[in-house]
């Protein structure tokens, strides 16, 4: 996938050097925030064993660094994008900058590990506002629909590659400044993010749209529960009083949302979209492929360092071809789908990480890097192949009427996936004692999960035309 040239070209009016398409700084401007939000969610791995070591945190606690933000991010996306329509999206992807930028100082200033979680949770409500807001924003801005889908392929590739280098932009700045620098580095990004959407980017119209808050407020209530139940379960006891109390308040706040969902006049998705054919199965898809991708980068990034004695820097660099490789599968994807339509790159691509994740039963601390690392890096191709397919996949099934809530949907579900993900690799590392099982164990679920998801693809994604 080439990237398409972000010159600034006219546009039709009478007056021609009045009005020009926004350029690359625009661009820019509008991927700051999720830039930041994907360095600091895949550069917070490089840095784990370092604030172990610093504040002292157990494992549970590691999981809850990379969970909190997750948690509240994944819970709150669908709020945000409502807020947006609401109150306009230019104020509120400022004000989520804002918000994610005074979190990110309290990370940094974290005195324990509570205070860190509690930062991070903070963190997550900041980009779960300025995520669905950006997208709203980028859409106004580019109101040519061939230049507004250049930039939003090229917004995704920006997106895309800086999760791939957050590994290492994390080694290198805890091995320099310390772990606390991940998070100081987003000070002013932060800033000059809020700077540039002043002054660069026009508002947008607000839509009046119904927000039912105590809905949302149930599926905060909901995911976490059940990420205390994965995180804390093995430490606590699975038949221990709060371990049963987080299982009975998931259950319960689960079936009151589910009621509300089927009655409710302002549901979180239109009920015209649940029922649409292969939406479920699409977002099935995404929760699994998230679940297993994050799973195994917070696996693999403390395997690095606690079993091999890597660094932060060395892990970063051992890390970046893995991560890189998602890339080049995104990039091959849009030339295959185009020549044989969505279903069967979504096979290929589910099929392909499943063989390759059973392959990687036999890994072993003794197993050669360089062994490792080309298992990872063929599995997350064919993986990165069926990852923009899954996205052409839900838009069209959901059609233009409903291709916001749709968007908004399958992030939700991605970032719940990846949650639970990290919290059942959590609970891997927390029961099996050495490494030479949990590495088989781990990738085990890879495997499960990958091929749950052919099974969706196979059984209920019956979409063949070429994606658009």
């Amino acid at each position: 996938m080439s990237h398409p040239s972000l010159r600034a070209t006219p546009t039709a009016a009478p007056e021609p050097a009045a009005a020009v398409v926004p350029g690359a700084l625009v661009l820019l401007t509008l991927a700051i925030g999720f830039v930041m939000a994907m360095i600091d969610l895949t550069a917070v791995n490089t840095a784990l064993s370092d604030i172990s070591l610093s504040l002292a945190v157990p494992l549970t606690g590691l999981v809850w660094v990379v969970d909190g933000y997750t948690l509240t991010f994944a819970a709150l996306l669908l709020a945000g994008g409502a807020l947006a329509d609401r109150y306009g999206p230019k104020n509120v992807y400022q004000g989520g900058l804002g918000l994610f930028l005074l979190a990110s100082v309290l990370c940094a200033v974290a005195p324990s590990g509570a205070a860190l979680i509690a930062a991070r949770l903070l963190q997550g409500v900041g980009a779960a506002l300025f995520m669905p807001s950006s997208l709203a924003l980028l859409t106004h801005v580019y109101q040519d629909a061939k230049v507004r889908a250049r930039m939003l392929g090229t917004w995704s590739a920006i997106v895309g590659g800086s999760s791939t280098i957050g590994p290492l932009i994390g080694g290198l700045l805890v091995h320099q400044f310390g772990w606390r620098s991940v998070f100081w580095i987003n000070v002013p990004i932060g800033l000059l993010g809020i700077v540039l959407t002043q002054v660069l980017v026009p508002a947008a119209p607000r839509h009046e749209r119904g927000l039912s808050m105590f809905s949302h407020a149930l599926g905060v209530a909901a995911l976490a529960s059940l990420s205390f139940v994965l995180i804390e379960g093995p430490s606590l006891g699975w038949g221990s009083v709060a371990v049963l109390s987080a299982i009975a308040c998931a259950i319960a706040t689960v079936t009151v949302l589910v009621r509300r969902e089927r009655s409710g006049s302002h549901p979180l998705l239109p009920h015209a979209l649940l029922v649409t054919h292969g939406f479920g199965a699409a977002n099935g898809l995404g929760f699994l492929v998230n679940f297993a991708a994050f799973g195994q980068l917070f696996l693999l990034s403390l395997f690095l360092q606690q079993s091999t004695g890597a660094d932060a820097l060395h892990t970063g660099l051992k890390l970046l071809p893995m991560m890189a490789s998602f890339m080049v599968g995104n990039m091959l994807s849009g030339r295959i789908s185009a020549r044989i339509g969505l279903r069967l790159p979504l096979l290929y691509g589910t099929g392909g990480g499943l063989l390759m994740a059973l392959l990687l039963l036999n890994l072993t601390p003794a197993t050669p890097y360089l062994l490792l690392v080309a298992g990872v890096i063929v599995m997350n191709v064919a993986v990165g192949i069926a990852i923009p397919a899954m996205t052409a996949t839900v838009m069209q099934v959901a059609g233009r009427t409903h291709a916001s809530s749709a968007a908004a949907a399958l992030n939700a579900n991605r970032q719940i996936g990846a949650l639970v993900g990290v919290a059942l690799m959590g609970t891997v590392l927390h029961l099996v004692p050495a490494w030479s099982m949990r590495l088989p164990v781990a990738f085990a679920m890879v495997a499960a999960a990958y091929a749950l998801a052919w099974v969706l693809v196979y059984r209920y994604i019956k979409l063949a035309q070429p994606a658009a």
